[in-house]
């Protein structure tokens, strides 16, 4: 899957919309990319809202992990190096069913999610203005 969305800020659930019909039955980990403020964490609120689900989403940059229902992961690794995210067993995360988001993780987590057999979702997020675009490759 490869697709591209160009939408203003409050036209986000559209995004939502469509990838939780894509995530709804799948254990994959979901790489989110972009600058500061760039709309990482309001996607996954947007999407853990189309679940059904009312918990409060923030970032969970200072804890690392928050869990969202019984099958919603969110991590944040801007304040870790990849070797403290694995050292601290966080890859072993992964092996529960569920989705699971990753703000700010990189190339090389990607790489090794692969290598371990995880499938992998990549959303890059570009701020355009009052818009922003999401690429999607999966």
């Amino acid at each position: 899957m490869q697709k591209e969305y160009l939408l203003e800020l409050d036209k986000v659930q559209t995004l939502a919309n469509d990838l939780v019909e894509f995530l709804k039955s799948k254990n994959i980990v979901v790489i989110l990319r972009g600058d500061l403020a760039s709309g990482k964490t309001t996607l996954v609120k947007n999407i853990v809202r189309t679940f059904g689900i009312e918990d409060n989403v923030t970032s969970p940059t200072f804890s690392l992990q928050s869990i969202y229902g019984e099958r919603i992961f969110h991590y944040d690794v801007y304040n870790k190096t990849l070797e403290e995210f694995i050292a601290l067993g966080m890859l072993e995360e992964f092996e529960k069913d569920g989705i699971h988001f990753v703000e700010w993780g990189d190339e090389k987590l990607q790489s090794i999610l692969n290598d371990y057999g995880f499938e992998v979702m990549v959303i890059n997020i570009m701020k355009k203005d009052d818009k922003r675009q999401y690429t999607i490759e999966a």
